[in-house]
């Protein structure tokens, strides 16, 4: 793990203020080797351009119907979801330019952030359009809904909380674009989503790597941030239009479910920083450890009953 020498651990509270202060160094040192490591890839690039027509409309062009698409029904599901979520980048980049600044490490890599998920929306509207993946009617005017709510974060009111929400779900973010092109059954968006999963894997290791930090800085705070976002974790799509149909068919599908979210994002991010074997702890530190003990193996409960149901459902689809 590539992190600036913590402080030592103390017995006082820290406030955001205090935190964002003592983080920045980490902060410096994880956006040099993101800046390192992160390869320069063009948009453009990724998008079959020489398979775009006109759509109908001021050009009189072919209107858009599900068989022009050469990607699987839960693929195209999945695909909305994840641009619509990226579509909302600036209700994200307010969010965290508020909580973490514009100034300094921090805001350097506010801005960096910003600019790679941009990037991600970029890559995604133009294979989507141009491949005639998806209904562009229906996809504009699903963006005008989401974007007109904007979002707010359930993390803002910490900043602890905030860098524990996102090594998640960048992770769970990865994820979901990964599968999403796997189950696609079509190269050309499976090489797209690969490419942004790359970007997504960076962005969880920077804020995984500040929340190494932070749990050795101030242990007792970042248990607690820790146990408080796992056990209520959401996707930050959760507020789009018709999300929750949405998410049960994902699930379905095999792009992301309880035992992906178990076994792949929350379980990889605990086992690394060793959540579970953090010694020292005061009161609320322990209190908060157990927690998240006993409803990961809740959790795992229930991902193993959804896998029987699932199991189930998709038995008889095939004997229908």
């Amino acid at each position: 793990m590539t992190t600036a020498a913590p402080r030592p651990r103390t017995s006082q509270r820290w406030s955001d203020v205090q935190l964002l202060h003592a983080l920045e160094e980490v902060v410096e040192t994880e956006l040099n080797r993101h800046l390192r490591v992160a390869k320069e890839w063009m948009p453009h690039e990724y998008v079959p351009w020489s398979d775009g027509r006109n759509f109908d409309g001021v050009f009189g062009g072919e209107a858009w119907s599900p068989e022009q698409s050469r990607v699987s029904d839960i693929s195209r599901i999945s695909l909305v979801v994840n641009l619509l979520t990226e579509d909302n980048l600036p209700s994200y980049h307010h969010e965290i330019a508020t909580l973490f600044g514009r100034d300094g490490a921090w805001g350097t890599w506010v801005h960096r952030w910003t600019a790679e998920e941009g990037r991600h929306a970029i890559v995604m509207r133009d294979y989507l359009l141009t491949s005639r993946a998806v209904d562009p009617v229906e996809l504009e005017r699903l963006r005008m809904k989401h974007m007109s709510a904007g979002f707010e974060s359930d993390n803002s009111h910490s900043v602890l909380h905030s860098v524990t929400y996102v090594a998640f779900q960048e992770l769970a973010t990865r994820i979901s674009h990964r599968n999403t092109g796997l189950h696609a059954g079509d190269p050309t968006c499976d090489r797209m989503l690969a490419r942004i999963a790359a970007d997504e894997n960076l962005h969880m290791v920077f804020y995984r790597n500040l929340l190494a930090a932070a749990l050795l800085l101030a242990p007792d705070q970042a248990m607690r941030a820790i146990a408080d976002v796992v056990t209520g974790f959401r996707m930050p799509g959760h507020g789009m239009p018709g999300f929750e149909r949405a998410a049960a068919r994902i699930a379905i599908g095999g792009i992301y479910n309880l035992r992906i979210h178990h076994d792949d994002v929350l379980l990889p991010v605990l086992r690394h920083l060793k959540v579970l074997e953090v010694s020292g702890l005061g009161a609320e530190g322990l209190q908060a450890q157990d927690e998240i003990g006993r409803f990961m193996g809740g959790l795992d409960d229930q991902a193993k009953r959804f896998d029987e149901r699932r199991a189930a459902l998709l038995a008889r689809r095939r004997n229908a």
